[in-house]
């Protein structure tokens, strides 16, 4: 199969299953900007660094997604505790949602966290750690329909919740870089398709 056939079919299975990519490889078109930490392009991925300030730092997407499965991949480098917020809002660098976990080994990627209210929603068994590749890419897998939300690390369900308040959240998607400094994560094929 030639290489402008084999796109032509990639493209129109995306087109029939309703997916779309948010992220193009080339810029931050379609994304803001919160807080002064580092969000860049680089060979066709999304790099983010922390900053000089080395405070909490967003990319949210200028448009609000209710329900939805979002896959991206993701990879972390030096500390890499990041997250992706779904259903949110951002003012500064003051986040309004709730975050699926990226993060470190043992440190609860999938789970979900409540920034600014509850905390720790619900964190994934410990032995699906293992699902986590350490320095590698990792597909994160996230499914949210009314009040319950399902998160999948490289094809492994870390976690499922149902919970009322997730149910009325109305925002956007975030890519979060965490405070403390020393952190880079990279992202790339960033798919959504509304439900």
């Amino acid at each position: 199969m030639n290489k402008i056939l084999f796109f032509t079919v990639v493209l129109f299975s995306s087109c029939m299953s309703g997916q779309k990519s948010l992220f193009n490889g080339e810029d931050l078109s379609g994304w803001v900007v919160y807080g002064t930490e580092l969000w860049y392009v680089e060979d066709g991925l999304l790099v983010c660094e922390s900053g000089p300030d080395e405070q909490y730092g967003y990319l949210g997407t200028e448009k609000h997604y209710k329900n939805f499965e979002l896959t991206l991949e993701f990879k972390q480098e030096a500390d890499g505790n990041s997250g992706v917020f779904i259903r949110s809002t951002v003012e500064g660098t003051k986040v309004s949602g709730w975050q699926v976990e990226v993060a470190p080994p043992g440190h609860d990627t999938g789970g979900v966290y409540e920034s600014y209210g509850r905390g720790w929603l619900i964190k994934p068994a410990p032995e699906k750690d293992k699902a986590l590749k350490k320095g590698e890419w990792n597909q994160l897998k996230i499914r949210v329909e009314g009040a319950t939300i399902t998160s999948w690390l490289n094809g492994t369900e870390m976690i499922t919740l149902t919970d009322e308040k997730i149910g009325a959240g109305e925002g956007g998607i975030a890519l979060q870089i965490h405070d403390g400094g020393g952190i880079k994560v990279k992202w790339r094929n960033i798919q959504i398709t509304e439900l």
